[in-house]
């Protein structure tokens, strides 16, 4: 298949329109990172998401849909304090799970009786989403496991001859994925970090939980499981403690002839020749906004990242810490 990267217009998001009502897929840009979306009410489209990705069947998506969009043709919202959520984070960088109406794919959500629906910011998402006007089912456009995409070329070397097209729509500002809240229950619980920190929600709703999956339980939002993120060359990770250990290891790697390049927040750097610095920055926004990319970077320039945590944990870091860990766990 012959993949095309078109900036968005009323003729890529005709012809968008037309891949997805014959089941293919399609990459489109939102806030956060790239998204390849297919019809989320056909069995057949979602099936090919999981199998341009590589992704488990068990790794739930997340329906994406405009924000004129009628949720209670998807979802039953019976907690009065999701609306706040909607009120407060909507449209942006905050997916919510709901009870399903079981209108999409019994595969979207892999045979749970909830749904993840997101409505996200980035101009270029929303005009998309309001052109097709459909539920879109869409996991980050990447090979499973590896790097999420923060621009269409990041798509492209992953995805070519997978997928028909590719809407450019910049680079992503975000970074990171959304943050995925439970709101079945009393009070909304966390259950992957994201931009939107616990501690905003809670700032809402009085309270709110961060769930912390057990070992051999099913999967209840992307994010929760599996080696993600992960570049294709080697990664060694420190805390942000283990500053002199970090420095050893990155000599060490460096005398065995190693490309060794250092992934660490600005406050770092004098501690590694600036050469081999993937400077992530200085604020949380970025933080999360350089991750992805510097990942993406790294991986073309060295035989091995040597990481270290960023100082703060809580917070917008919490997602970014996630996501770093998880990009440097060993299979």
């Amino acid at each position: 298949m012959f993949t095309q990267i078109k900036q968005i217009n009323q003729d890529s998001l005709a012809e968008a329109k037309r891949w997805l009502e014959s089941g293919e897929s399609v990459a489109f840009p939102t806030e956060t990172v790239y998204g390849l979306g297919g019809d989320a009410r056909r069995d057949d489209s979602v099936r090919k998401i999981y199998e341009i990705k590589g992704r488990p069947s068990d790794n739930p998506l997340i329906v994406h849909v405009h924000k004129d969009f009628d949720l209670s043709s998807l979802v039953y919202d019976e907690r009065p304090y999701a609306a706040e959520l909607r009120k407060a984070f909507l449209p942006g960088p905050l997916t919510l799970v709901y009870k399903s109406r079981g209108a999409v794919s019994n595969l979207v959500s892999c045979g749970l009786d909830t749904l993840a629906v997101r409505v996200p910011s980035h101009a270029g998402a929303q005009e998309f989403l309001k052109f097709v006007d459909m539920p879109i089912a869409a996991p980050s456009a990447n090979i499973s496991k590896h790097i999420s995409p923060v621009s269409a070329e990041h798509v492209y070397e992953d995805l070519k001859g997978k997928l028909p097209l590719i809407l450019d729509g910049g680079r992503c500002t975000g970074g990171i994925e959304s943050t995925v809240c439970d709101v079945t229950g009393e009070y909304p619980v966390v259950l992957r970090t994201g931009l939107v920190s616990a501690e905003m929600i809670a700032q809402v709703t009085g309270k709110c939980d961060v769930y912390i999956p057990k070992s051999g339980e099913r999967v209840r939002s992307p994010g929760m499981k599996y080696k993600h993120y992960a570049p294709k060359c080697r990664t060694r990770l420190f805390s942000s403690e283990q500053l002199n250990e970090a420095h050893e290891e990155f000599l060490s790697l460096q005398k065995s002839g190693l490309r060794v390049f250092v992934l660490c927040e600005e406050s770092e750097l004098g501690a590694f020749p600036e050469e081999y610095v993937l400077n992530l920055g200085n604020t949380e926004k970025e933080m999360a906004a350089n991750l992805y990319e510097l990942l993406h970077k790294g991986e073309k320039i060295a035989d091995v990242i040597v990481a270290i945590e960023p100082k703060k944990k809580d917070g917008v870091m919490a997602g970014v810490l996630n996501r770093l860990t998880k990009a440097c766990a060993e299979e």
